[in-house]
């Protein structure tokens, strides 16, 4: 059987609105290519190949809220974003409030599911696996936490805490997904005292990034190197 192939590009100096504009486009021809494949015959879907994407980003500060989230999980007013120069954008993803800013790979899988699995569960539980999988190669375990998406760390000897570093919120239509993760690598943590991250109240979580794990920071191009490695080799698809 013939592997998916995806394209992955890194894309750097757009807006928060210029990136949710650029992967709603790709998710649209997505769909439509999909829906004209009906009419084709065998050797033009052979020759046709879908043009999945899997986009890598750093976005300057901005706090988005899922269609399931609730604004008074944002603890700061509009003036208060304005000086602190921090967009906010209400989206299309579940979940609920989360950051994107520097030293964060935001990425976006926009995947038709249906050239992989059709399994909204999977396709969580196999996002969650890159991170995990790439934490491993720093020495970190992370873990899943029932009830929660997302990629955590244990209590250990120097926290009790179980501390979030990587977020997971994603769209999918026709089975063509859009949205994905947000993975703290050297992430200024202290945007998330300014929300509820993800919504969450409870004293015994909070969030971290790979550079507060290590004591050091580590180059985003590095991580992002790993993880779409990583991403390939699960999801079984061929990089182009």
């Amino acid at each position: 059987m013939t592997q998916p192939k995806v394209h992955f590009q890194w894309v750097k100096g757009l807006t928060y609105q210029e990136v949710w504009d650029f992967q709603t486009g790709i998710h649209k021809q997505l769909v439509e290519r999909k829906l004209q494949k009906r009419d084709w015959t065998e050797s033009e879907k052979n020759l046709k190949d879908q043009k999945n994407q899997l986009i890598f980003c750093e976005h300057s500060p901005v706090f988005t809220l899922g269609k399931s989230g609730s604004i008074d999980h944002l603890l700061l007013t509009d003036a208060e974003l304005a000086t602190g120069h921090i967009e906010f954008f209400k989206i299309n993803r579940g979940g609920d409030i989360t950051y994107h800013g520097p030293g964060q790979i935001t990425g976006y899988p926009i995947f038709d599911l249906d050239e992989f699995f059709t399994d909204v569960h999977k396709y969580v539980r196999m996002i969650e696996e890159a991170i995990i999988q790439v934490l491993a190669l720093y020495g970190l375990k992370g873990e899943r936490i029932d009830s929660y998406t997302g990629v955590w760390l244990p209590p250990n000897e120097t926290s009790d805490q179980y501390r979030k570093i990587c977020a997971i919120g994603v769209h999918l239509s026709r089975w063509v997904s859009m949205h994905g993760f947000a993975f703290n690598i050297n992430t200024d943590l202290d945007y998330f005292n300014k929300i509820i991250p993800c919504g969450i109240v409870d004293e015994n979580k909070t969030v971290t990034s790979l550079a507060k794990e290590l004591g050091r920071e580590v180059p985003l191009q590095e991580v992002g190197g790993k993880l779409v490695s990583v991403f390939a080799d699960l999801f079984e698809f061929e990089l182009v």
